[in-house]
C-alpha cells in the first residue's frame, strides 16, 4: 500500500494490509499523530473509528470492503486484526512506553471503563451488555468482536466494562472513547527501559 506521510511522523509507524475472500483492508497508523480517516462501509464504525483514533492521537488511515451483502462481522474483525497488527507493527520492541492506560468516559446516562497494558500477553475480559440489538445498520454485539480481534492481534491486555447505560449507541461509543484515550496514556514515551520488571514486554 502508499504509506501515508504523518506530520511529526518518528519511528512509531507501521502499514498493513490483509486480503481475504471476505475483506480487504488496509491500515497505516502513526502512533505520534496526524490526519484521520476511515472508510469501512459501515458507517457506525467509521464514527467509532475516527474516534479511537482522534482520542488516541494516532494518526490513522484505514479503508476495508468486505462482504456486507452477508453482514458486517467479517468487516468488523477483521478490521480489528488489521488495526491491531499495525499496533503491535508501531509499538515495536516497545520500550520506554508508560504501557498502561486507564480511562473512563461518560456518554449521556452510559459511563464505560477502559484499563490495558500493552504487555504483548493479549487477553480481553468485556462486560458491556448491550440494550438494544442495532444501532442504526450496525450489530451491537461486534463491538466485543473488534475489541477481541484488536486485543489478541495487539498484544493488549484489555479490560473493559459498561457501569451502567441504557442505550446502545451510548455505550459502544463510550467503549471506543475511552479505548482511544486509554491508548494514549499507554503508548506515552517515558523512558528509555522497559516498563517492566521482567526487563522485557
Amino acid at each position: 500500500m502508499n504509506v501515508p506521510v504523518f506530520a511529526g511522523e518518528g519511528t512509531r509507524t507501521c502499514a498493513v494490509s490483509r486480503q481475504t475472500k471476505e475483506t480487504q483492508i488496509e491500515v497505516a497508523l502513526c502512533l505520534d499523530g496526524g490526519e484521520v480517516s476511515v472508510s469501512t462501509g459501515i458507517g457506525f464504525l467509521d464514527h467509532m473509528l475516527t474516534a479511537l483514533g482522534f482520542y488516541a492521537g494516532f494518526g490513522l488511515q484505514l479503508t476495508a470492503k468486505g462482504d456486507l451483502d452477508v453482514d458486517g462481522h467479517h468487516t468488523v474483525e477483521d478490521t480489528g486484526i488489521v488495526l491491531g497488527d499495525a499496533l503491535k507493527g508501531a509499538l515495536g520492541d516497545r520500550k520506554g512506553i508508560r504501557r498502561y492506560g486507564t480511562a473512563f468516559v461518560p456518554m449521556d446516562e452510559a459511563l464505560c471503563r477502559t484499563v490495558l497494558d500493552l504487555s504483548n500477553r493479549p487477553i480481553l475480559v468485556f462486560d458491556a451488555q448491550m440494550p438494544q440489538p442495532m444501532i442504526g445498520a450496525y450489530d451491537s454485539c461486534l463491538t466485543k468482536e473488534f475489541t477481541r480481534a484488536f486485543a489478541v492481534h495487539g498484544g493488549i491486555t484489555l479490560h473493559q466494562s459498561c457501569l451502567y447505560g441504557e442505550n446502545a449507541h451510548h455505550i459502544t461509543e463510550a467503549l471506543f472513547k475511552s479505548l482511544g484515550m486509554a491508548l494514549k496514556e499507554a503508548v506515552q514515551i517515558t523512558g528509555s527501559a522497559v516498563t517492566s520488571t521482567k526487563g522485557v514486554v
